[in-house]
């Protein structure tokens, strides 16, 4: 097996099979049918201690991008989170949840008009502007909705204290301000009496293992913030240092380091409540992969084993159009495999190399590549970790109009289904079999 630091000894064994949650994973593959994603709900809890214990002084917003479902954003709510949208569907999702609306923040590039309008007359905590552009498109619809918009900036720093799988502030990008441009960005807020200018959002990267770097990149935010401080004669209503805490998802990944990023907020912290530049500032942190990744298994069953020129091919009912992320799709410049392992097999010794595939008619549908793994059997269950985020909500799930995978909860040895399987007639609803009528463009471009 290739298992990256600590998942053996969060995922134990029984009778040489892999449990989840207290729960057999062979009897939730029965139960509810395999590819199904199975999230362990004593991981979120552990996960979501562990930040609330470090990061003391600071407000916990979930990032819903990094699993939506309505059931995980309802314990993290129970948790005290506030949560991080980046779309109108999701704003829907959190407030179906049970959001109040002042703790939502609503990130991202792109908003349309018609999200911003929804977030504002429906109640929104911040709307973080990536742009001068978006500002001037918030400033006209408050204005028609004869309302104050609470508008923090995001900002994409000068320094480059970068480090993690996903390097992004620092360089050219769609996301967020550039610093240089911060004064011209703040000039034209606070001249708007539409624009209730409250705070900075420091974008910056994700998938973080240093901690040196993200102490790094929170000190960053701070002389930002003072900059802003300095502009203004007050302190901030809020310090969103976005999120960027990784975990280990590869062989020689090291785990972030708690005890050092411990005592790194710490001194943080004790800075920021000396300092009378942020009298009364909300600080926030923005997680989404640290809370749920390592929560998540994705369970698929072997349906065919075949030798082809020398390799020994293991084909799954589920790919990456359920798991992008394991395929090296998403993010990955060079494919690395997930830790997989086979879940019915969790003991037995490692005996042959494989490649792991799903059933799609792409080459790019493989999970993992020459692989060390006990002998394969068709039936056997394949189990692919660090699977709760960014997994099945950033996959391609139509591809090829295959069911999408439901999604199952455990703790203490209980399982239940938290998302229904889709079926194929999901994909077969968007239009009705009938002659089209032509709309008047296009009689015009016939000629009519």
């Amino acid at each position: 097996m290739q298992l990256a630091a600590g998942i053996a000894e969060t995922f134990p064994s029984s009778n040489g099979a892999l449990m989840i949650g207290g729960v057999p994973a062979v009897g939730l593959a029965e139960e509810f049918e395999t590819p199904l994603f199975v999230y362990d709900k004593s991981v979120m809890r552990r996960k979501w201690n562990t930040l609330r214990s470090i990061f003391s002084q600071f407000e916990i917003y979930y990032s819903v991008k990094a699993n939506p479902n309505l059931n995980v954003l309802a314990f993290f709510l129970a948790q005290g989170a506030g949560l991080e949208i980046a779309s109108g569907g999701e704003y829907y999702q959190a407030r179906e949840a049970g959001a109040h609306p002042e703790r939502l923040v609503f990130a991202g590039p792109g908003k349309s008009p018609e999200e911003i309008r929804l977030a504002l007359s429906a109640g929104i905590g911040e709307i973080h502007a990536e742009s001068l552009v978006e500002l001037q498109r918030i400033a006209v619809i408050a204005a028609d909705l004869k309302q104050r918009a609470p508008v923090a900036l995001r900002v994409n720093p000068e320094a480059d204290v970068q480090g993690g799988a996903m390097r992004m502030g620092g360089k050219p990008a769609p996301f967020g301000i550039d610093e240089e441009r911060l004064d011209a960005a703040l000039d034209f807020a606070l001249s708007q009496p539409e624009i209730n200018f409250r705070g900075i959002h420091l974008f910056t990267g994700t998938q973080i293992l240093d901690v040196d770097v993200l102490i790094a990149q929170y000190r960053k935010g701070v002389q930002v913030a003072k900059r802003v401080v300095a502009r203004l004669g007050q302190p901030l209503h809020s310090l969103d240092f976005g999120g960027g805490l990784g975990v280990p998802y590869f062989v020689n990944d090291c785990p972030l380091d708690e005890e050092k990023l411990r005592v790194g907020v710490a001194e943080l912290q004790r800075d920021i409540a000396a300092d009378p530049d942020f009298a009364g500032t909300l600080l926030v942190i923005e997680p989404g992969r640290f809370l749920m990744a390592e929560a998540g298994v994705y369970l698929a069953r072997v349906l065919d084993v075949k030798e082809s020129r020398g390799k020994k091919f293991v084909i799954l009912d589920g790919g990456m159009n359920h798991h992008l992320a394991a395929s090296g799709n998403l993010g990955q410049t060079i494919k690395r495999n997930f830790p997989i392992a086979v879940a019915n097999k969790w003991t037995v010794p490692d005996e042959e190399s494989v490649e792991i595939v799903g059933p799609l008619c792409t080459p790019l549908d493989t999970l993992a590549r020459t692989v060390a793994l006990p002998k394969i059997e068709v039936g056997d269950l394949i189990a692919i970790f660090q699977s709760g985020a960014y997994s099945r909500s950033a996959s391609p799930l139509g591809f090829l109009s295959h069911p999408s995978p439901p999604e199952v909860m455990t703790d203490a040895g209980r399982a239940w289904l938290i998302r229904r399987r889709g079926g194929p007639s999901d994909y077969c609803r968007d239009v009705e079999l009938h002659e089209s009528i032509p709309t008047p463009a296009m009689a015009k471009a016939n000629g009519g």
